[in-house]
């Protein structure tokens, strides 16, 4: 029997709805005389499952079709990342700096100071404080004071029954990194204060100072008392509150009574080194005042320690405002500025040995400062100079 026919358009229509026939091309239709379409049975199933054209809908993605596009995807080549700026780079690094250390576990910190001891005796101990790392506990991230017990523990070579311990004797602030003096009994920690009470402890800083102090060295003795700082942003910092003022005629000073509540406050200074108006400064203080040398520093000789962006303004909270030459050298912008770390190096401890000649210890310069002092084009003087 012959595969094919000569069928009407109504044979056609109904016959679609039950099977699919072959068609010989050409045939014609004796109601039509169009051709008759033509459909292969795989052509005949992809088209009854497709939607209608006149729906709508898009197309389903069939599982071969995803699968050779995700290959693809697969083999694209990656985009290319833009080039990071020198500048991107330093502010990435300074914000990962102002992070270090401040959540860690306690081990990890204890071994961190351990690597990090400058000094040690049957007394005393001096480690390199990190920058950002507070001394006592309190302010929610691990303390050096925290992780003591654990560092005894090390240093003692990790003997369980150990007698070892260490204690904090002359504190630092928390932006201040640098020599750091531990006890390891409460005698000891007496002994110390006693002799820092009678200035018998000398401890030198390196600051970076915006700004070229005059005259070049000499003493500051000028009382520092805390001030409520009043307008959009309330808050309190330490001042000057000094025991002269200029007379009315402007020729001389006149003596003015102290404020019961003044901090005694006199502070050592002299420059190093100056270069693109920023200044290389060895602070020595002979008081102990809350933020004494930050104040000094800023209000008293009006060259603030870079990275102070508590003292920098009076009137408000916000970040140091630099000159342009300044920032060209350090390769931020000022947007930026927010994440330069207090430049406030505690570099030389000395006392006298509970036991034997006078300690005196000399503190290296952390990466920071040394990398702002290159850009600056500062000198750090050798360090029998800094004695």
């Amino acid at each position: 029997m012959n595969s094919c026919r000569r069928m009407t358009c109504g044979d056609w229509i109904s016959g679609l709805n039950t099977v699919f026939l072959r068609v010989k091309p050409g045939t014609k239709c004796h109601r039509c005389s169009g051709t008759a379409p033509i459909l292969s049975q795989s052509q005949a199933t992809t088209s009854k499952h497709a939607p209608a054209s006149n729906t709508g809908e898009k197309p389903r993605l069939r599982a071969i079709d995803l699968a050779r596009k995700i290959q693809q995807e697969k083999t694209k080549p990656p985009a290319e990342t833009p080039p990071v700026s020198a500048q991107q780079k330093r502010v990435a690094d300074l914000k990962r700096f102002s992070l270090q250390l401040q959540n860690v576990h306690p081990n990890v910190l204890a071994k961190h100071l351990h690597r990090s001891v400058l000094y040690q005796d049957k007394d005393v101990v001096v480690i390199n404080k990190p920058y950002g790392v507070p001394v006592k506990d309190g302010s929610g991230v691990t303390s050096i004071s925290s992780v003591l017990p654990v560092l005894s523990k090390i240093m003692a070579g990790m003997k369980i029954k150990s007698d070892s311990q260490l204690l904090t004797c002359l504190g630092l602030e928390k932006e201040i990194s640098g020599a750091l003096l531990l006890a390891r009994s409460e005698e000891v920690v007496e002994h110390v204060l006693n002799l820092d009470r009678n200035n018998q402890v000398q401890r030198k800083y390196w600051v970076v100072t915006v700004g070229v102090p005059v005259p070049s060295e000499g003493v500051i003795d000028i009382p520092i008392i805390e001030r409520e700082v009043t307008g959009p942003q309330p808050h309190y910092k330490m001042a000057l509150s000094p025991l002269f003022r200029t007379n009315d005629a402007g020729d001389g000073v006149t003596k003015v009574r102290s404020h019961r509540q003044a901090h005694p406050a006199v502070t050592k200074y002299r420059v190093l080194d100056s270069s693109n108006g920023c200044s290389l400064v060895e602070l020595q203080p002979f008081t102990g005042a809350k933020h004494q040398m930050r104040v000094h520093m800023a209000f008293a000789l009006s060259c603030p320690i870079l990275g102070d962006h508590k003292y920098s303004h009076w009137s408000k909270l916000a970040p140091q405002k630099l000159p342009e030459r300044v920032l060209g050298k350090l390769g931020l912008e000022q947007s930026k500025i927010r994440y330069v770390p207090l430049h406030l190096l505690a570099r030389q401890l000395t006392l006298p040995g509970t036991s034997q000649a006078h300690i005196n210890v000399s503190c290296p310069l952390p990466k920071y400062f040394m990398q702002t002092l290159t850009r600056l084009q500062l000198t750090a003087p050798d360090k029998d100079d800094s004695k």
